[in-house]
């Protein structure tokens, strides 16, 4: 029997049960009547009847992995953890601006606790959607919540929850006294939910799944001092509160300290649905737009828009023309000290590849329509030209021109690609929230698949079109 798992074992463990199966396997084959056979008449040919008789000769030692199989392992595990660890609690230095800056904590503490305001209670901050882990709740604690025994209209109850770093994507920062000074951001702020396993808003968590919940625009706008933004963006805070406003829950809009454009032409938000960070292994380019890899968005958003202390260089946001927020404030060529950003990427982008796309759940799709649907999109709908299955995107550059989609190009001109991404489609149903493509513009899967039957003149019958969406769920 296996000792109990000990996640600070993860090497020496996995090579004990690493050997184990192998033996398991090795004896497995060794009691298969039909090999038994064939290799008693094979040696019996060979040597006769009566070596075949003998007994068994002794298995060699299975190797132990050693060397560099074993160094690459220890290295792997090593990688995994810090990367989950930044991925969830790592703020970057962030509440130099979220905190020092803005003053959100002081908004979230309300007048009673040392801050401003009314503050921001739990059922508050569960309304604008940030999320709880139940893991990081006390046992105490969580038989109180069970039992309504926690006020959940107090702002002192967020405090403490923020205390105990159960608040997914914000950790604060106290003061000798108990009192909040500063609070930061993490990647997991927009990137993970919860379960919802103990409360609606409360659960384990789900890294790598975006947050379309979470209205970013409306926590922002509570900050007592946006001035910041004012002074970045050359207008007043009733303007900035309004683009804020303009976004709503699950978008936010990554390039509007780049570029200024804080309404497309036809005066709707400008802001992106918050996009998936799991299912990315194999994957060219990991945003809507097409910008760069994963750990290059990873600098992207911890410098530039969680405002992390680091080190991010692209000098393609120097264009005047395109993106003259950027080339005046030199955000192209920042190089912050200390850089608390550019030491984590490779284990935050390892970690980021390791998370896979999670499996629909039994009976949330209809499995014949899904096999049906699933022959039309390699087939006769043609989804499979762009979308390549297991990857459902191109292995390659996965860029396409707008007009080769069907669709207008304000959000493809913000970018330097100027082109859109061909989206990853694993895990699809776990971000249906919100709409579908990079701003929502579709409500339904059905209205995809009409958009696509349309532009490229498929002439798919209402069944067909069924089967797609079932298959799209189930993927």
């Amino acid at each position: 029997m296996l000792n109990e798992y000990d996640p600070s074992r993860d090497v020496e463990w996995n090579s004990v049960v690493y050997i184990r199966i192998q033996k398991l396997l090795i004896q497995e084959v060794l009691m298969t009547p039909r090999l038994m056979i064939i290799a008693t008449l094979g040696i019996a040919g060979l040597f006769g009847v009566a070596i075949a008789a003998a007994a068994p000769k002794k298995e060699a030692p299975l190797a132990v992995p050693k060397g560099v199989d074993a160094e690459n392992a220890r290295h792997a595990q090593a990688m995994l953890a810090e990367g989950k660890r930044t991925f969830r609690y790592d703020t970057f230095g962030s509440e130099a601006f979220w905190g020092d800056a803005l003053q959100l904590h002081k908004a979230i503490a309300g007048e009673k606790n040392g801050g401003v305001g009314p503050g921001v209670s739990p059922k508050t901050a569960l309304s604008v959607g940030l999320k709880v882990d139940a893991d990081a709740l006390p046992d105490a604690l969580k038989k109180q919540l069970a039992a309504g025994k926690v006020n959940l209209d107090d702002p002192a109850t967020t405090i403490a929850l923020l205390k105990l770093n159960a608040v997914v994507g914000v950790t604060a920062f106290a003061n000798p006294d108990g009192s909040v000074k500063s609070m930061g951001i993490q990647c997991a702020f927009c990137h993970s939910t919860v379960d919802n396993s103990f409360a609606p808003g409360i659960g384990k968590r789900l890294d790598g799944w975006p947050n379309r919940d979470l209205n970013v625009g409306a926590i922002v706008s509570l900050a007592p001092n946006l001035k910041p933004f004012t002074d970045l963006l050359g207008v007043d805070v009733e303007t900035v509160k309004k683009v804020l406003a303009s976004w709503g829950p699950g978008r936010y809009d990554a390039e509007l300290n780049k570029d200024g454009k804080a309404f497309r032409p036809d005066g709707k938000q400008a802001g992106t649905l918050l996009p998936p960070a799991f299912g990315l292994a194999g994957v060219d380019l990991a945003t809507w737009t097409g910008f760069g890899s994963v750990t290059y968005w990873n600098a992207y958003v911890g410098v530039t828009q969680m405002h992390g202390s680091g080190t991010f260089f692209d000098a393609r946001f120097n264009d005047k023309d395109q993106y003259p927020v950027s080339a005046k404030s030199g955000a192209g060529n920042t190089r912050d000290k200390p850089d608390r950003v550019t030491a984590k990427l490779a284990a935050l982008h390892f970690y980021q590849l390791s998370i896979p796309a999670p499996k629909a759940p039994a009976g949330s799709y209809d499995k014949a329509a899904f096999d049906r649907g699933k022959t039309l999109f390699e087939g006769t709908a043609k989804c499979a030209t762009c979308h390549v299955p297991p990857l459902y995107t191109e292995p390659g550059h996965n860029l396409h021109a707008p007009s080769e989609i069907g669709i207008d190009s304000f959000q493809a001109d913000r970018s330097p690609t100027r082109m859109y991404r061909t989206a990853p489609l694993a895990g699809l149903w776990t971000h249906q929230k919100g709409g579908f493509y990079h701003d929502g513009r579709f409500a339904t899967l059905l209205d995809v698949v009409n958009h696509y039957d349309g532009h490229f003149k498929l002439n798919l019958s209402d069944a067909n079109k069924k089967d797609l969406v079932e298959y799209l769920k189930g993927i």
